[in-house]
């Protein structure tokens, strides 16, 4: 158990562990260095991370951890994402005096969401999944005295309750099954024998339960919520680095599976139901927050394309990253603008926004236009790299699908888009004081307008990673 290959991790926990002791001692007014000190954990965990870059692949602590090329580029976007977001707290957050704590609660969210993309053994999936939820659920009614926080985080604990006692279910048939919780003694133990029903049951209860953390069909309910009604900071970070831990989590799983057990017919199902329940809730949303919970849900769709086509196109595992982290860049840049803006969620007080706050209507346009997928934008790239994978993979009329939605989403992000454009300010603009909302805001203008220019470079260093344990 060498515990140098964990160091990511472990910096992540001793960090929260600081951030909640401090916080305890620490004034109100200085609470806001809490927020500089998570950060510069999370650049040390960066660093850590980029370290291990290029290593052997292996599994690690007697098997339990997977430690690729693969997993360690989903921890970079899921500790970029979490480093994005935490500009965006001190000045939403300056007045709750309790404000320290959310800090340690967002590290030890990543620190589950990274036990999950790592998890090759089943009880640490479980471990992940549960550390990540009961991180999670506070973020979301951290604004305890506002209703529709209340609402959010109390919708969001429900759902995974439900879906996390179907996912330990589906472990504890698995082990029935098999005798083991190794995802390497599993796909063993499969392809010598199994119960082909409790298998069906027991793999189906698991992909349910990680359709949570993905904000995907049938288990999607909270996001919408979860969006509108958490503080703005929480909802950046829910709607998008919960589902990056969870697609590699269902990735690593899915792969485990006899061949003669059709979970990619499956998944394919779920990304076709959940992309079309997404853009088709999305279309008449008078909130912008909600909107982009409804989004966020569609996004969802899009990924479990490429899960769809593991093992059938060799682009799937690239594919799904680049989408994930060009997701989490658009995504991130919109809800920033929503930061800047205090919150301001109705889209009619987002009439004439080009004339009363230029950067944030231009931010928050060309991140729209990402979700969409317009090229030259870097969600266009995501999106061109998932429709081939799933073309490369035999499933042509999911890829035909999937561009009906995107066209879809088009009218409603067009909507916001033109009120911005083309509709009257009713209400006068109020912008968030301090330096790091807008300092969030230009940094994704760059990324939006020319990350796309890395994206063959970053293809390139994955193509070829392997995926452990299998």
């Amino acid at each position: 158990m060498p515990v140098a290959d964990l160091l990511p991790e472990i910096a992540l926990l001793l960090g929260a562990v600081v951030i909640i002791l401090g916080s305890s001692f620490v004034p109100q007014r200085q609470l806001a260095w809490m927020a500089g000190v998570a950060l510069l954990v999370i650049v040390i965990a960066i660093a850590l991370c980029m370290r291990q870059w290029g290593g052997t692949p292996r599994l690690t602590f007697s098997g339990v951890w997977a430690l690729d090329d693969l997993t360690i580029a989903t921890k970079l976007i899921v500790l970029a994402a979490g480093a994005a977001v935490l500009p965006l707290c001190p000045a939403w957050l300056q007045s709750d005096p309790r404000h320290g704590e959310f800090y340690a609660l967002l590290l030890f969210a990543l620190l589950g969401v990274i036990m999950l993309a790592s998890a090759s053994d089943s009880m640490q999936l479980v471990v992940g999944m549960l550390l990540s939820s009961v991180a999670s659920y506070p973020l979301a009614a951290f604004h305890r005295r506002w209703a529709p926080a209340l609402e959010a985080g109390m919708k969001y604990f429900l759902v995974g309750a439900l879906t996390n006692s179907l996912l330990c279910i589906g472990v504890v048939l698995l082990f029935g099954i098999t005798g083991e919780t190794g995802y390497q003694q599993i796909a063993a133990s499969l392809a010598l024998d199994h119960d082909s029903l409790a298998l069906a049951v027991g793999a189906g209860c698991i992909v349910l339960g990680l359709t949570f953390k993905l904000a995907a069909f049938p288990a999607h309910a909270w996001m919408p919520d979860v969006a509108q009604g958490s503080p703005a900071p929480a909802a950046a970070l829910l709607t998008v680095v919960p589902k990056i831990g969870a697609a590699m989590a269902l990735t690593r799983f899915v792969s485990l599976l006899p061949e003669e057990f059709d979970t990619q017919l499956l998944v394919a199902l779920l990304a076709a139901a959940t992309m079309t329940l997404g853009n088709l809730a999305a279309l008449w949303q008078s909130d912008v927050r909600r909107l982009l919970g409804w989004s966020a849900v569609a996004q969802s769709g899009y990924a479990l394309m490429a899960v769809a086509v593991l093992g059938a196109s060799p682009d799937a595992m690239p594919s799904l990253l680049i989408f994930l982290a060009t997701y989490a860049i658009a995504n991130l840049a919109a809800f920033a603008v929503i930061v800047h803006l205090r919150g301001r969620t109705a889209l009619d007080d987002y009439g004439g926004l080009t004339r009363e706050a230029p950067l944030a209507a231009l931010v928050l346009i060309l991140a729209l236009l990402s979700l969409t997928g317009i090229p030259p934008l870097i969600g266009f790239f995501g999106k061109l790299l998932l429709f081939r994978a799933a073309l490369d993979g035999g499933y042509t009329w999911l890829a035909i699908l999937a561009v009906i939605n995107t066209a879809l989403s088009l009218f409603y992000y067009l909507r916001v888009i033109g009120r911005m454009v083309f509709g009257r300010t009713q209400h006068p603009v109020y912008i968030l004081e301090g330096p790091w909302p807008r300092a969030v805001l230009v940094l994704g203008v760059l990324l939006l307008v020319a990350g796309g220019l890395g994206m063959q470079w970053l293809m390139a260093r994955l193509a070829g990673a392997s995926l452990l344990p299998v």
